[in-house]
């Protein structure tokens, strides 16, 4: 997959097919407009490719309402290579780009510095000054211009619609099942192992430490049963565990959100190892202890039924 920060970069002649937006998360609604991206180009003999900015348009128009990443800039390219999506267009979003009328954008980028043959979007979206481009736009765009337009309704999973801002509030209140159904994956954080004060070690369980990226969503605070992985000579391991995401209240001493992971049936060393780790369930919400005995009894509960989800 090529990514591409300038439409001029594209080789002459190329004929694309562009799907726009922002493409937080790469959720369900998102991939039943990808699938369609692919179906579209394939039908117009042209390559299949996504417009979209860096950093979020939010993040210069109004970085106070910023919303926290669901994937990092990196996960979200990978993420999108796996779809079949061949070009990603990922232009620079500047305040000069974020006053730019939805008739410019259309004509300077779409149709003269892209030539796109159709265009794929969600019913909600929005584009150019003051967000005043909609899917409406384009369909008239796409008749006066000569491209096809193709508007892709709400996707719903249950009675709900599939959005990166639902999904961030279940995040937040705990819920990683339910924004997983919305996702179609475990959500996940990455981070580096961490030296910590070994009191896991102490107490039996060892754990690896890691500060959470304060720019994605961090799920509520609490136990999970998780999933982590990482590279080890070149292959991936993979070991399911139980984690507690918070503040260690029993020992009143962090005052930074940790991301605690301990890793079953392991035993080795990850310091400066990059973790990814996968929320699957929340077993409990994070609370303080009396007694460092009571505590290792709340680990060793934890870990059994962590080991029968994963079981189940």
């Amino acid at each position: 997959m090529q990514v591409l920060n300038r439409p001029e970069l594209l080789p002459p002649h190329e004929k694309i097919v562009a799907a726009l937006g922002n493409f937080d998360g790469l959720h369900r609604g998102h991939r039943v407009l990808l699938k369609e991206l692919i179906r579209l180009a394939g039908e117009l003999n042209a390559r299949p490719a996504v417009l979209t900015f860096h950093p979020h348009p939010l993040d210069v128009v109004n970085p106070a309402s910023s919303p926290p990443l669901l994937l990092s800039r990196e996960d979200k390219l990978s993420l999108m290579a796996e779809t079949g999506v061949e070009i990603v267009f990922e232009l620079p979003f500047t305040p000069d780009f974020a006053r730019m009328e939805p008739e410019e954008f259309i004509t300077r980028v779409l149709v003269e510095e892209l030539a796109v043959a159709g265009v794929v979007v969600g019913y909600n979206y929005t584009f150019g000054a003051a967000g005043r481009g909609t899917a409406e736009t384009l369909l008239q765009a796409g008749e006066k211009h000569g491209f096809v337009v193709k508007v892709i309704p709400p996707v719903r999973a249950g009675d709900r619609v599939v959005s990166s801002t639902l999904i961030r509030s279940l995040l937040i209140d705990g819920q990683v099942e339910e924004a997983a159904l919305l996702l179609g994956y475990p959500y996940f954080l990455r981070g580096q192992v961490v030296r910590g004060e070994e009191i896991g070690r102490r107490l039996g369980f060892p754990t690896a430490n890691l500060v959470p990226d304060k720019k994605k969503v961090i799920p509520a605070n609490g136990v999970y049963a998780v999933r982590a992985s990482w590279k080890e000579d070149g292959r991936e391991e993979v070991r399911e565990g139980v984690a507690n995401l918070g503040y260690k209240p029993t020992f009143g001493r962090q005052r930074e959100r940790l991301l605690e992971v301990y890793l079953f049936d392991f035993s080795g060393d990850l310091y400066g190892k990059d973790l990814k780790v996968e929320f699957h369930h929340r077993l409990r919400g994070e609370r303080s202890f009396p007694s460092v005995d009571e505590l290792v009894a709340q680990i060793e509960k934890d870990a059994k039924l962590a080991r029968d989800y994963f079981r189940r």
